[in-house]
């Protein structure tokens, strides 16, 4: 499936955000969005869910205007930064719950797996965030919206999950954001910077230095 946003435009009273934004996510392919703290990535992406209303918008899905909030179907996923999962669940019961298998999670992260009955309040940040990431890369949906997946993961667990979106974008269209540009270039088959409102397909790695983004010499 290929999913599109067009024409964005958001303002918080006098205050542009969006303006002209384009965005396209596509099964099979992982898409990365960067730029600057507060520059409205995390503002995009809730528009693309559903649960934050532009000024202007027009969202496609295979090229077929699409009227009904993304948020409301099961098609589409969006791990927020913000925690979603209930503190009063075991760990383990929420596999059940999320129809995720849990010996895979298991195998992958044994330490945490070894707090099968904590319940997700006791874990740690790191956990949750690992948990909470897990669970939405590994839905049924059909696009994920992964905001800041790496926040407060090790460097280890940073690269299963890497591995793991390259797996599971063979039957799902992936947008993620994260502050750690290098680990979202590493994934990513399209890049997007977003700045000043817009946003600009990246084709080298220099346009980042060109942009100001990252420190000019980088890639020498």
């Amino acid at each position: 499936m290929i999913f599109e946003l067009e024409n964005i435009e958001l303002s918080f009273g006098e205050k542009n955000i969006l303006y002209g934004v384009y965005l396209k996510a596509e099964t099979g392919k992982v898409t990365g969005l960067l730029g600057a703290n507060g520059c409205g990535k995390t503002s995009l992406l809730k528009v693309f869910f559903g649960n934050l209303t532009a000024n202007n918008q027009l969202v496609r899905a295979d090229g077929k205007g699409y009227l009904k909030k993304f948020y409301l179907t099961e098609m589409v996923k969006f791990l927020s930064q913000k925690n979603y999962l209930p503190s009063h669940i075991k760990l383990k019961n929420l596999f059940q719950l999320f129809k995720v298998n849990w010996p895979e999670f298991a195998d992958n992260f044994p330490t945490t797996a070894l707090r099968k009955n904590y319940r997700i309040g006791e874990l740690s940040g790191g956990e949750r965030r690992l948990v909470e990431t897990w669970l939405i890369i590994k839905s049924d949906a059909k696009l994920v919206l992964l905001d800041e997946p790496f926040t407060h993961l090790s460097p280890l667990y940073i690269e299963i999950i890497k591995k793991e979106i390259l797996q599971e974008k063979q039957h799902k269209a992936f947008v993620i954001t994260d502050h750690l540009y290098k680990d979202i270039q590493e994934v990513a088959d399209e890049l997007y910077f977003l700045q000043k409102g817009c946003t600009q397909l990246i084709k080298t790695p220099s346009q980042l230095e060109e942009l100001g983004y990252i420190n000019p010499g980088h890639f020498n």
